[in-house]
């Protein structure tokens, strides 16, 4: 056989392999393939550090592949009569990646890019037709990161901090993947999803000693998996192995190694009662501590069949935070916060065609603290008011899952978990007796002597602290061999509940919120509210908002999906991958009943391809095209499908008591509480709820790219992507429009709708199911311009440019660049720029003013984005590393009220896309700064400690630059009134701070 044959003999093996085993998205094994000169009747045996044997058959042209393996080390032996003749040890797996393994006269060469020896550049991965970055346990150790998934998700490129400040349940901040929202991501742990239901929020992050490898999917994913149109986390968790090991860590990240924050002031004048001038948010007098103590131990129960895993980690976060000068309830928090995460894993090798794995993981947040009063002028601390919340976040995930090796060439899994998650929020020192006072720093200062005044009520809205979500997954999946052809087919099924969530107001069931506008202006033209200027105590423009919420419900829903994938090798050069799914969505209301339906076929398909140009693995050339579908949060049952209650009444006031309540109070027309959704308490008929023959959100995406060596130590390529969204789900509130659209037809139409808004597909034609006068249900059509909108609209591209140093046994360096947009009328699922966290649900799409002027550069939109990150042996006891990146900022934004009348058409206040009366689309304001972060790291291994001993400093931002991440967008306290606050810094870089541990592995 030529050398150039059996390279091409390989390459098709290592394709076929890797599809045989079904190692794609959010995968948790590899495999191992390779050529063999044999004999007849050879086999070749793979075993790996639990003693797990699988002995497989060499094909007539010498090839054999052992697919769908757990990762782990292994070896390869050549089995000839009974006895072992060529063996290779440490073979490592990497996820959703082959390993090829020959015995021939070609040495050992990786595809997955997992092993690389000592000057030998590792064969590019021909295998596969995805956009992933894997970051592997020894890469975690080694690199300065924050010790969660979202930091890890960092290291890929096109992947940005999300620009809304959205955090998951545990304090992570999310992640946008190809200029999609922050909810639109998928969290999977060993193969089980961890999404947050109800808003789509993060996932279960385990501890970071426990993590053995991190898959960050960007795109181009088998038809194996859905419910994402961002990006995919697939955490796979470390197992045991037939030899013990254990180990500590203590990490300790002081406030003295900590820079000082920076403060934050007012930019657009100042508000009626400044309580220090233009003193805004004094973070600098914010401090923290943190000190992380973790543990991990693995081993054989019984040797070659029963295995454990097991870590714990501790955080433990002290430290004060002073709040913003507008949040006076809870002026300055010291806070302690306990961090527990744990991961145990269970592995039973019934025997070498059976495999069981268990899995516990838990993720949780418990906080508590004192709150005390603040000096804001002064900056010094007061008497204690109360003790802080007792609060706790996060939860557990339990997962079993079996594999079946039935034959040579089918392979069966199963797989079935459960998660449960709370949101338990329970006020220390809560006076159901007072009320909540907001906004006082527009109080009328001439009643109360320029000193704001309030009643030490410190809990604006209560919840059941019983609350939380649960979440059930079921798959089963067949993959079988047939010639060319790998045929993989499957369930993917998904039972997800919402429990007690939602809040009502708390002390008397209202709030009072102080505001002031042009006193000769209305204060909601789209509300029929009057100008204060008309009312006692309303000529300078201040009035009071007597507001009044609840939305308490407990509601669930049901996704399924079954997919086909054929991964076929057309020849040694091209693969072809093949795939189509059908996504089924259903969700309920608080009743149980059905308020959405989309179980007709909703087919996704994907095509993909791998071309090796050079038949050696040294160029690949690869591509995929597909359609991704997402369904909807439980979040819109609360609100769009549920009986919310959301009301607020306007009174001008001649006074206020000592305990911030106003009096002398005049009610201003209309005189009534008035909600701008509808939102009155009343559950509305699921059959109206949404738009008929609804569809799903999905996303078509399109990929390109080549992989090419570059001499013997580097790799370089390039990638093209482009994503549109083609249907998205959001809630429309303009009822008047609709009825009226209905009786313009000849429909009787009851013109008391209880709906508070219409769950519909944006930018484009509707249908709607109303109630006539007689309670029967009438459809009412409605286009796209009788709804006042233009077409949908958001559109992402890219440019990616890559250049890697596998590592040498000295230094490795992984460089990327990318260029992108992502650009239309809607940033998706959530609305960055007012940190609004109604995942499909924000205002926009709400009616037709909140979208005009809409079209630009959206929220997670950064043009530039430089990465570098690695690490370098210089010494047998020293290793340096480092993390840099420079992001060019987001679009800036300025909101006002409608037009230049300063008009609220839609009872949104000063949300409207104007600038100083004139319009103001995303990016007309120019950009935020560009955020440089350079983060770096030191290990020490003692010879002393036998290599076993290490202790490492890290340093975070080591330029101690705070630029920007977010300013306040609203230019408007009410109609013409400048709003202080517009341009104020919100969030910034975390200044520089250092960390110190010290860990012994045994």
């Amino acid at each position: 056989m030529s050398m150039l044959s059996l390279q091409r003999s390989l390459l098709a093996v290592a394709v076929f392999s890797a599809f045989s085993g079904a190692v794609l998205a959010q995968s948790t094994t590899g495999s191992i393939y390779g050529q063999v000169q044999a004999s007849e009747g050879d086999v070749v045996r793979v075993t790996n550090d639990t003693g797990l044997t699988r002995d497989v058959p060499i094909d007539a042209r010498g090839r054999y592949s052992a697919a769908q393996l757990p990762l782990g080390t292994y070896t390869v032996s050549v089995i000839h009569a009974g006895a072992p003749v060529q063996s290779r040890d440490n073979v490592a797996l990497r996820v959703g990646s082959g390993v090829e393994v020959s015995f021939t006269q070609q040495s050992v060469q990786d595809l997955g890019g997992v092993n690389v020896s000592a000057n030998a550049l590792p064969a590019i991965d021909v295998s596969t037709v995805d956009s992933r970055t894997v970051v592997t346990s020894q890469q975690l150790a080694r690199l300065p990161l924050a010790r969660n998934s979202e930091a890890i998700a960092l290291l890929a490129p096109g992947v940005v901090n999300n620009s809304g400040s959205y955090t998951s349940a545990t304090g992570n901040s999310l992640v946008s993947f190809g200029g999609s929202a922050a909810s639109e991501n998928a969290y999977y742990v060993n193969g089980f999803n961890t999404t947050d239901p109800l808003r789509g929020f993060g996932g279960i992050s385990l501890p970071y000693g426990a993590i053995e490898q991190q898959e960050v999917y960007t795109g181009g994913y088998s038809a194996q998996y859905g419910r994402s149109d961002g990006g995919v986390i697939n955490v796979v968790g470390k197992r045991g192995t037939n030899e013990w090991h254990a180990g500590a860590q203590l990490i300790w990240e002081p406030n003295g190694l900590r820079a000082k924050e920076k403060d934050s002031h007012y930019t657009n004048g100042l508000p009626p009662q400044p309580k220090a001038g233009n003193l805004y948010a004094p973070n600098s007098s914010n401090t923290v501590t943190s000190t992380t103590a973790s543990l991990y131990a693995g081993g054989p129960l019984i040797k070659d069949k029963l295995f454990l895993f097991a870590a714990a980690e501790v955080e433990r976060q002290t430290g004060d935070t002073i709040s913003n000068v507008t949040l006076p309830q809870s002026p300055d928090r010291s806070y302690r916060y306990q961090l527990p995460r744990w991961y145990a894993k269970l592995d039973w090798n019934i025997n070498d065609a059976n495999i069981l794995e268990v899995t516990g993981a838990s993720d949780k947040s418990e906080r508590s603290g004192t709150v005390y009063d603040y000096d804001y002028a002064d900056r010094r601390r007061g008497e204690r008011l109360s003790g802080a919340n007792n609060e706790k976040f996060g939860g557990d995930v339990y997962t079993a899952k079996y594999t079946g090796y039935l034959t040579d060439n089918l392979t069966i899994s199963a797989q079935y978990g459960k998660m449960r998650t709370t949101n338990y929020v329970v006020p220390s020192g809560y006076n159901p007796d007072a009320v909540y006072i907001a906004g006082q720093d527009f109080q009328n200062p001439a009643y109360t002597g320029g000193v704001a005044r309030d009643n030490g009520q410190t809990v604006a809205s209560l919840a059941n602290p019983n609350r939380g979500n649960e979440t059930t997954n079921t798959r089963f999946d067949i993959h079988y061999t047939l010639g060319d052809h790998t045929i993989t087919a499957g369930i993917d099924n998904q039972q997800a509940r919402a429990r007690d969530q939602g809040t009502s107001s708390s002390g008397p069931g209202y709030i009072w919120t102080y505001g002031q506008g042009s006193p000769d202006l209305p204060i909601s033209t789209g509300l029929g509210v009057g100008a204060p200027g008309n009312y006692p105590g309303g000529e300078q423009g201040y009035y009071v908002i007597r507001g009044v919420s609840s939305s308490l419900a407990t509601v669930r829903s049901s996704q399924r999906a079954q997919y086909i994938e054929d991964a076929w090798q057309v020849t040694d050069r091209w693969l072809v991958t093949l795939g189509l799914r059908n996504d089924q969505f259903t969700n309920y209301n608080a009743d149980s009943e059905v308020y959405i339906k989309q179980t007709r076929p909703q087919w996704a398909p994907r095509l993909g391809f791998s071309w090796d140009v050079n038949g050696d693995a040294t160029f690949k050339v690869y591509g995929n095209a597909g359609r991704y579908y997402l369904g909807l949060p439980l979040n819109p049952a609360l609100n769009a499908a549920g009986g919310a209650l959301s009301t607020s009444q306007y009174f001008t006031y001649t006074g206020i008591a000592a305990d911030g309540q106003p009096t002398g109070l005049t009610a201003i027309a209309p005189g009534v509480p008035v909600s701008s959704n509808n939102y009155f308490g009343q559950l509305p008929d699921p059959k109206t709820v949404a738009a008929k023959g609804m569809k799903a959100e999905n996303q078509d995406e399109y990929i390109l790219g080549f992989t090419k060596t570059l001499g013997s130590d580097w790799v370089y390529g390039a990638k093209l992507t482009y994503r549109k969204l083609r249907n998205a789900i959001d809630d429309y509130c303009d009822i008047d429009r609709i009825v009226a659209r209905g009786q313009a037809l000849g429909l009787d139409i009851d013109t008391n709708q209880v709906n508070s808004c219409y769950l519909f597909n944006p930018g484009q034609a509707n249908t709607f199911t109303l109630l006539d006068t007689a309670g029967n249900h009438v459809e009412v059509p409605v286009s796209n311009k009788e709804l006042g909108f233009q077409g949908l609209k958001r559109k992402y591209y890219s440019l990616e440019l890559l250049l890697e140093h596998p590592f040498d046994g000295s230094w490795y360096a992984r460089a990327t660049y990318v260029f992108s947009r992502s650009y239309g009328n809607t940033e998706g699922q959530l609305r960055s720029d007012l940190n609004q966290t109604a995942a499909s649900t924000s205002e926009d799409w709400d009616n037709a003013e909140i979208m005009e002027h809409t079209n630009g550069p959206q929220s997670n939109d950064h043009t530039h984005q430089f990465k570098v990150f690695g690490y370098w042996q210089i010494a047998p006891e020293w290793l340096a590393s480092a993390n840099v990146s420079l992001v060019s900022g987001t679009p800036r934004h300025c909101l006002g009220y409608y037009g230049p009348e300063r008009s609220d058409p839609a009872g949104y206040a000063g949300d409207y896309h104007y600038c100083d009366g004139l319009p103001s689309p995303p990016g007309e304001q120019g950009r935020l700064p560009w955020i440089r972060q350079i983060d770096l790291g030191l290990t020490w291994r003692p010879s002393f400690g036998d290599g076993k001993l290490a202790f490492n400093a890290n340093v975070f931002n080591l330029l101690n630059e705070r630029r920007a991440l977010q300013k306040s967008p609203n230019s408007e306290a009410g109609p013409g009134l400048p709003d202080p606050t517009y341009g104020v810094i919100t969030a910034r870089q975390e200044p520089r701070y250092g960390r110190l541990s010290v860990s012994y592995d045994f």
